[in-house]
């Protein structure tokens, strides 16, 4: 299975968050040993590690969870384009999916 494609807007200086829900041929997937991590960089193949959100699976038996970066990194991180993408570690079967994928953009802040 391709990693889904999915564009976000980081505005920087504010908290960001953004739940998803895994289902399979319309039934939700279980997320008992699972753990998923996310990374932000400039580049898809940069060495330069921008971010990491923080990951945490909210719903074990509907397939949910959520990747976050709170105000106070988003507030460091300069305005421009940036790549993403969340993976899935099934300790179960020891196998890593990447899921989604994208471009995050993170707009300038006024207020400051």
């Amino acid at each position: 299975m391709a990693a889904g494609n999915y564009d976000i807007v980081i505005d920087q200086g504010s908290d960001f968050a953004l739940e998803f829900a895994l289902a399979q041929d319309g039934t939700a997937v279980n997320l008992s040993n699972h753990s998923v991590t996310a990374q932000l960089r400039p580049t898809p193949s940069s060495n330069t590690l921008t971010a990491t959100f923080t990951c945490t699976v909210t719903d074990t038996a509907n397939g949910k969870f959520t990747m976050k970066l709170g105000h106070a990194l988003t507030a460091n991180i300069a305005a421009g384009k940036y790549y993403y993408d969340t993976e899935i570690f099934n300790s179960s079967a020891n196998t890593i999916t990447r899921l989604v994928q994208g471009v995050a953009r993170v707009t300038q802040n006024v207020t400051r």
